[in-house]
């Protein structure tokens, strides 16, 4: 089994959480892990993304070919729209549908959410509202790896679950105990 995700996002909301995350799943079951990053102006509200390739077989190049992807992770919807033409047919996109209007030419959200909404295969949460009515602001990005959870398939929800207690122990119990709660949000928002 393989599978091939695009994580993307603006700087600061949490993309590289999520991609150490299921890497620390992945190494801790071996399944295969290939990664690249690309941070751009991450400190300024720029473009953030990653590729992530899971496989149970020898993986041998760390970039995701356009039309490949088995997924595309994001945090904000224009963003996943950005990287669409990585998805294969069968992809599942998971994203946010709450926009952060980083750049003045930000497009109307309303036609947005209508690209997303016409796609086969969409997952979208506003999960910044979500993450703030359940005290939790701070964890929008594991409310995502949430719902995105049972989409993985090579790594199960338990996996990715104990990961965020490996990831987060440094960070003290209650931090562990949130984030863990916002992953179990994210999962069972999703039918």
């Amino acid at each position: 089994m393989k599978k091939d995700i695009i994580l993307a996002g603006v700087g600061g909301q949490g993309i590289l959480t999520i991609a150490t995350i299921i890497g620390d799943a992945a190494a801790a079951a071996g399944v295969n892990l290939k990664q690249a990053e690309v941070h751009g102006m991450s400190q300024r509200g720029g473009d953030v993304q990653s590729n992530l390739r899971l496989s149970n077989d020898v993986i041998y190049s760390d970039l995701i070919k356009q039309g490949s992807a088995d997924m595309i992770i994001s945090m904000e919807p224009m963003e996943a729209l950005r990287y669409l033409p990585y998805l294969n047919d069968e992809g599942v996109v998971v994203t946010s549908s709450n926009v952060f209007k980083n750049i003045p030419n930000y497009p109307d959200g309303q036609a947005l959410m209508g690209e997303l909404e016409a796609l086969s295969r969409v997952s979208m949460l506003p999960i910044e509202d979500l993450a703030k009515q359940n005290s939790m602001p701070k964890s929008a990005n594991v409310v995502l790896l949430g719902m995105a959870a049972k989409y993985i398939e090579i790594l199960s929800p338990e996996q990715l679950r104990e990961s965020i207690k490996r990831v987060f122990a440094s960070k003290g119990e209650s931090v562990v105990e949130m984030n863990c709660q916002a992953f179990d949000l994210g999962l069972n928002s999703v039918k």
